[in-house]
């Protein structure tokens, strides 16, 4: 690796005969499989070098963050001394990646992990329930992270679980909605919150089935409508990423998934190599809600941006996701990262909707397919939905088909 890195032989030499060298050429091996271009490999090394004599003086199992803090703001300033940076922010924080990353890399780098919260064994019992139920990793992460939330309110309150009660818990719907959280977050997490307090009440972890005793804000039928751009937008949308950079090839296939398959966030982010057969032009989907597959026929426009994407965008490497970072170290995207795309997009093109994450395009789809005449079984199946009712409130934005109704003759019956 360092000869091939190196083109002088005496730096190579320095490099291959320095502290930890088989560890620190692993880990130089590891990255260029991930696709690592060589420039970056060459400050890795560069930096390895350097936080290699830091291990051997700590010992391995030893270092921590705060040494690796400290190591990379005395190889900032002498950057900075060096004429090679302007400021030290940067040039630590680069540096402090490249040694967590090894030392973790390794296992070497010291647990200092908080300790686990409180009621550790109620909330991992509480998962492995919501896991032999079969509900999605999607659902069980909320059902979890309101029943931490309930947890971590009673610990600072010092309120014990086994003595919460209905004052108790009325108070902590107060601190919610102080929290400025909308009322149709607090209904949601009512609803998980019920579920939770009925399996902790069966556990023996409360005196009290305290379920029935949570209140949930009165949510009215026309107020949450599904909302999303009109269609002549979306085609705006998937138009302005008609360019030959890496990132509107990408960006074109991820629209094109969400505008015409419906699909949500994570099912985007999910998607593998795998899941495209070309054979016989399949796509699958791993639906993020109900866990199952799903398969569609790939429509000739999406599968030539898929393809135009992968030929001459996706990073060379060892990743099976389908969608990758452009840069190094390549990586899944972030959920962020799809909200980011359409959000942006929309304010450049100054698009108006009310909502601007890619759930914006799953509900424009859906309300484009009810507008040109599919039934609302069929809309149904194209969006995953196990209930028909989950679909129905897509009626509500039909309104060609309201207008119909509107305009419907009723002779004389009047």
């Amino acid at each position: 690796m360092f000869k091939t890195l190196f083109r002088y032989s005496r730096v190579s030499w320095r490099h291959a005969n320095g502290p930890l060298a088989e560890q620190r050429r692993t880990f130089l091996n590891h990255l260029q499989t991930q696709g690592v271009p060589r420039s970056t490999l060459l400050r890795y090394a560069s930096q390895l070098l350097l936080i290699a004599g830091l291990l051997i003086r700590k010992g391995r199992a030893q270092i921590t963050r705060a040494d690796i803090t400290r190591c990379a703001a005395r190889w900032a300033r002498g950057q900075r001394r060096r004429g090679r940076a302007q400021t030290l922010r940067w040039s630590a924080e680069r540096f402090g990646q490249v040694a967590c990353a090894w030392c973790s890399f390794l296992g070497w780098l010291k647990d200092e992990s908080p300790s686990k919260p409180s009621y550790a064994s109620q909330l991992d019992a509480w998962a492995s329930f919501l896991h032999a139920e079969g509900l999605s990793e999607r659902t069980s992460h909320k059902y979890c992270w309101w029943a931490n939330r309930l947890l971590g309110w009673l610990k600072e309150e010092g309120l014990p679980l086994r003595q919460v009660s209905a004052v108790a818990v009325d108070r902590f719907m107060g601190h919610l909605s102080s929290q400025g959280l909308s009322r149709v977050s607090l209904a949601s997490g009512v609803s998980s919150l019920r579920r939770f307090l009925r399996y902790a009440y069966e556990q023996g972890w409360c005196q009290r089935d305290l379920a029935q005793v949570l209140l949930a804000p009165r949510l009215f039928r026309q107020e949450n409508l599904p909302t999303g751009p009109a269609w002549t937008d979306v085609q705006r949308l998937i138009a302005a990423t008609g360019g030959i950079r890496h990132s509107q090839l990408r960006n074109r296939a991820i629209l094109l998934l969400l505008a015409v398959y419906g699909l949500r966030n994570g099912e985007v982010r999910g998607l593998c190599l795998d899941d495209i057969d070309w054979t016989r032009r399949i796509l699958r989907v791993r639906r993020s809600k109900t866990a199952r597959v799903q398969e569609y026929p790939l429509t000739a426009a999406t599968g030539k941006a898929i393809q135009r994407y992968l030929k001459r965008a996706r990073p060379e490497c060892a990743r099976k996701e389908l969608f990758l970072t452009l840069r190094a170290p390549f990586r899944r995207l972030s959920p962020g990262a799809l909200y980011h795309l359409t959000s942006s997009l929309m304010e450049r093109l100054g698009i108006v909707s009310p909502k601007r994450g890619p759930h914006a395009l799953r509900h424009a789809n859906a309300t484009y397919l009810l507008n040109s005449g599919a039934s609302l079984k069929v809309v149904g199946d194209h969006l995953g939905h196990r209930s028909l009712s989950t679909t129905q409130v897509y009626a509500k934005v039909d309104l060609v088909g309201l207008r119909e109704v509107a305009a419907f003759d009723l002779g004389g019956l009047l």
